[in-house]
């Protein structure tokens, strides 16, 4: 990963931020039932801002939509399992299709995104960060080309803080291995992911710095995620996504409008107690704020540091169908 000594081209490739799209807004009206039932096979993980996907299954079969649902608990094993053609189509990160796309696989096209927040580097419970300053030396958790990943590192960028200047320490698996490691003692931060932030703050062993904000830099921003299908599902099953889309916008929207139905769902898709939920939903804000110019950035910035093998900045658009939100607008 060709990282050190190149953070400043990043700077010079997205000085301009433009402006993102707004939160989802209210939905057009109800599509038509399907003449014959299609089946969806869609990949997502246990996350808040993917509430809404454990709400859609009935609507979804009264649309003429079955919808099966398949577990992973990183994006990359989903995007993985999309791309060998095992999904019609998944809950991936912000920055996958460009990674997609740079691997050469281009049967992928980006749909929407699904939820933003602010970010935060979780400190350890007597550990100082109140500035950019105090990484220097300090053993920080994080999961190398995950979509928090690409936040922190974008934002060292822009600020000028050199990656070398603290130890990273890479953990595997799911969040609950970051709480555990900061619980320890074994890293001072972490840079991680809801509820898996809140949780060292609800428990009493860490707290959010909030002088070291990340979910804010010019080249990736503050997008959770989004929903990319594969190529073969959009022209064969175009009318099922149509359906998936609208059902999911109409159950973000009446979480959004509810923060305790919001935070009933999170409890019920994460298997976390209600109080966890209700507290880690708080800082979520459902609705898509991502956009295929933010994605351009991110793949030309993240190519010349090395992260992406190439730049597919061009081939964004031709991979990125706003169509199926837009209709499910009534647009």
């Amino acid at each position: 990963m060709r990282i050190s000594g190149q953070w400043i081209k990043l700077l010079l490739l997205v000085g301009a931020v433009g402006l993102l799209p707004l939160p989802a807004r209210a939905v057009g009206p109800e599509p038509a039932p399907l003449a014959q039932p299609v089946q969806l096979t869609i990949g997502y993980q246990k996350v808040g801002h993917l509430a809404p996907i454990i709400l859609i299954g009935d609507e979804l079969k009264k649309l003429g939509v079955d919808l099966k649902l398949v577990e992973f608990v990183r994006y990359a094993d989903a995007r993985t399992a999309l791309l060998a053609g095992s999904l019609d189509a998944a809950s991936v990160g912000p920055a996958d299709l460009a990674i997609s796309l740079a691997q050469g696989s281009t049967n992928v096209v980006g749909l929407m995104g699904v939820g933003s927040s602010p970010k935060y580097v979780i400190g350890r419970k007597g550990v100082t960060f109140d500035s950019w300053a105090d990484l220097k030396g300090k053993k920080i958790a994080i999961a190398p080309g995950s979509a928090v990943w690409f936040q922190f590192a974008a934002t060292l960028v822009e600020k000028g803080i050199p990656y070398n200047s603290f130890e990273a320490v890479n953990i595997q698996g799911g969040g609950a291995n970051f709480d555990q490691a900061l619980k320890k003692g074994d890293v001072d931060g972490l840079v991680t992911w809801e509820p898996f932030e809140s949780i060292p703050q609800i428990d009493g062993y860490g707290y959010f710095a909030k002088g070291l904000e990340y979910s804010s830099s010019n080249a990736v921003g503050a997008e959770l995620g989004m929903f990319m299908a594969a190529r073969q599902a959009v022209d064969t099953k175009r009318a099922a996504l149509e359906r998936f889309v609208w059902v999911y916008l109409k159950k973000q929207e009446e979480l959004a409008k509810s923060p305790a139905e919001f935070a009933a769902a999170y409890a019920q898709l994460s298997g976390m107690a209600p109080d966890v939920a209700a507290q880690a939903s708080q800082i979520i804000k459902l609705g898509e704020v991502i956009s295929p110019e933010q994605i351009k950035r991110q793949a030309k910035g993240f190519a010349d540091l090395g992260v992406i093998q190439k730049d597919v900045s061009d081939q964004i658009d031709a991979h990125w169908d706003s169509s199926f939100v837009e209709k499910a607008l009534g647009k």
